[in-house]
């Protein structure tokens, strides 16, 4: 049967004259245009293989591929929720079809669902990601050029090491190991809250954090220096599997029990659990860590991302600042009183 349904939506299959099977979701529930579709698509398949026609590529089709080549990404909901936010946009369209008009009208849509410019610009990110890879593998010709939306730059705040004592004496017991070990190795969150003891060698004080974890994919070798060590000796034997627990189970909601309310405490109000990352980064600058060592310990992609999270303190800054600064003396407009500058 050529056409078939599945749920509400019709479904074409079909032999082509090369002896592939086509089996494709017509997206549609009317079946008028469902065989519309199909015979158009069998029309299609027929040139390529009698004419030597250039075949087109959907969107659909190309979104199989990536997921196909990027396994690790079939498991991510979040990659999930923006295909999905897609699909109404660019589902039913070949992907010479998506153009920048196409791309921009989908942005702004999605914008005006309620969602920050920065939800909207990452949903984008991922639909020219695809865009990209179908470009290599010769699909399209190019990639359509899409301004995105304008996003205020975010407050840039790390902990000085004062600060950092305050919170550590508000929070509840259960929470300190996790912040004191995040200012040890500046891994995010969930990589903290969900380390398992079999990504610990205490003896060769080092920890791993494994590729499908890491934000850049790729594995994360962490040296652990003496407050780490501490802290996971500490931990020991608290649980089989995990190292971090509260109740015999991974704290992975940290947030609105224990951390708001301690940072309230403290005075520090604003302050997110991602800034303990901030100020892992910028107390390492400070120490003299060079970035491109830094970016490693870090597991960045790129030393712009290294920057971007990492902040300076004044007062270091001045420091350099004062390392070409040459005393001299000169004189007033009134020829009197030498005063003494730096040049």
């Amino acid at each position: 049967m050529s056409l078939y349904k599945r749920g509400s939506v019709w479904w074409m299959r079909f032999t082509t004259p090369d002896h592939r099977e086509i089996r494709e979701s017509t997206q549609t529930a009317d079946k008028r245009q469902a065989q519309e579709l199909h015979d158009r698509r069998k029309a299609e398949c027929w040139r390529i293989a009698k004419l030597g026609e250039v075949p087109r590529h959907t969107w659909q089709e190309a979104v199989v591929r990536w997921l196909e080549e990027h396994p690790d990404y079939k498991a991510s909901d979040a990659i999930a929720s923006r295909l999905r936010i897609a699909h109404p946009f660019l589902g039913s369209l070949y992907l010479d079809q998506v153009d920048r008009a196409v791309l921009t009208r989908a942005l702004l849509s999605y914008r005006d669902t309620g969602v920050k410019n920065s939800t909207a610009n990452t949903w984008l990110s991922i639909v020219t990601t695809i865009l990209s890879n179908a470009q290599k593998w010769e699909w399209i010709t190019a990639v359509p050029k899409v301004e995105r939306l304008p996003v205020t730059e975010k407050r840039l705040r790390w902990l000085t090491r004062d600060e950092a004592d305050r919170l550590l004496a508000e929070l509840p017991d259960y929470l300190k190991p996790l912040v004191q070990f995040s200012l040890a190795t500046g891994l995010r969150k969930m990589n903290v809250a969900l380390l398992e003891w079999s990504q610990v060698d205490l003896e060769r004080r080092v920890a791993w954090i494994h590729a499908d974890q890491a934000k850049a994919r790729r594995v994360i070798s962490v040296p652990l220096n003496a407050t780490a060590i501490v802290v996971l000796r500490e931990q020991y034997g608290q649980h089989p599997r995990w190292v971090f627990v509260h109740n015999g189970e991974p704290i992975l909601r940290p947030i609105a029990a224990g951390w708001y309310p301690a940072v309230k405490r403290a005075g520090l109000d604003g302050v997110r659990w991602h800034d303990l990352r901030h100020t892992w980064a910028s107390w390492h600058v400070q120490a003299g860590t060079p970035l491109a060592v830094l970016k490693e310990l870090g597991g960045w992609a790129s030393l712009d991302m290294v920057l971007r999270d990492a902040h300076l303190a004044p007062d270091h800054l001045a420091e350099h600042a004062e390392r070409i600064s040459v005393p001299r003396l000169i004189r007033t407009n009134s020829g009197t009183d030498p005063v003494k500058t730096h040049a």
